[in-house]
């Protein structure tokens, strides 16, 4: 584990950004347990290509935070987004549905579909089914994390070429992520918006993703502060250490101070360094472009 304090850096220059290409209903003829037909009741993908070329053949779904009740689809999307495509990979961003309209197993079920989708047309995106990745904050890295504990092969027999595919992420990104729907370290509002107001203790262990981990759990990277006032660090640290226990690869890096909701944190000379480290990561493991000469 490497863990960071707090020093801040100035991050290089990058290319331009793409511009989104398209959004897509994930389930064109209605999701599954839809309440309605209204955008709140349609979950989405947003899709941003990077303008050169994506030589890994990496995407990554990226899954807004927003404590299961709303979504932070700028600072925690298309922001993420924009970044990812700076550095050659793919972007998809996701909207899913929300509490207290909607709990578990939606929410899952939302980002399953989203990566069988990606998967399906991995051609089409420039990006090789084995290179797909996903990236969440708070409440979105609980989801995250959730799709990494979660996750099934597809079934090879069905109809729809879409449910035939993984959903198993290959890498997982969170960002001060809730981990643990279990006292004392779980963030409320996120168990509530989950899992309604009087989950069992069955179902709150099941989503509690540390102590759902194995030797299959994707490789992780982490980032977190220790004084976040939200979402308890605990959270994450927990996370890396089932991470270790289970041989799982993990890189986790807390900084001392630095408030909820950072997202890239360009403006924070605390906290601006956690995307280097990051791309870093991603460049060691083939997942992003090397960086250009005098980055």
């Amino acid at each position: 584990m490497a863990i960071g304090l707090g020093v801040g850096m100035a991050q290089g220059q990058q290319a331009p950004a793409a511009t989104t290409e398209k959004t897509l209903l994930l389930w064109p003829a209605g999701a599954p347990g839809a309440q309605g037909t209204t955008d709140v009741d349609q979950p989405t993908l947003t899709v941003y290509l990077p303008s050169g070329v994506n030589a890994t053949k990496t995407g990554v779904v990226v899954a807004p935070g927003g404590g299961y009740q709303h979504l932070s689809m700028t600072k925690e999307g298309s922001d993420i987004a924009h970044w990812l495509n700076e550095h050659g990979v793919a972007a998809f961003v996701l909207k899913y549905r929300l509490g207290p309209t909607y709990h578990n197993p939606i929410e899952l079920g939302d980002a399953q579909r989203a990566i069988r989708m990606v998967r399906a047309s991995a051609t089409e995106y420039g990006i090789a089914p084995d290179h797909l990745g996903m990236w969440g904050f708070s409440a979105g890295g609980h989801l995250t994390a959730t799709a990494g504990t979660h996750f099934d092969a597809g079934n090879p027999s069905a109809a729809d070429v879409i449910d035939r595919q993984s959903s198993r992420p290959d890498f997982l990104i969170l960002a001060y992520p809730v981990i643990t729907m279990m006292n004392p370290y779980v963030h409320a509002g996120s168990r509530q918006y989950l899992l309604g107001d009087n989950p069992d203790t069955a179902l709150e262990q099941s989503m509690s993703a540390e102590l759902q981990v194995t030797k299959d759990t994707p490789p992780t990277f982490l980032f977190a502060t220790t004084d976040d006032g939200t979402v308890p660090v605990m959270n994450s640290v927990m996370f890396y250490s089932a991470l270790v226990k289970a041989g799982v690869p993990a890189e986790m890096h807390l900084f001392q101070h630095g408030a909820h909701g950072a997202g890239l944190a360009a403006a924070n000379p605390q906290l601006s360094v956690w995307p280097d480290l990051l791309i870093k990561w991603m460049r060691e493991r083939g997942y992003a472009a090397p960086a250009a000469a005098g980055n």
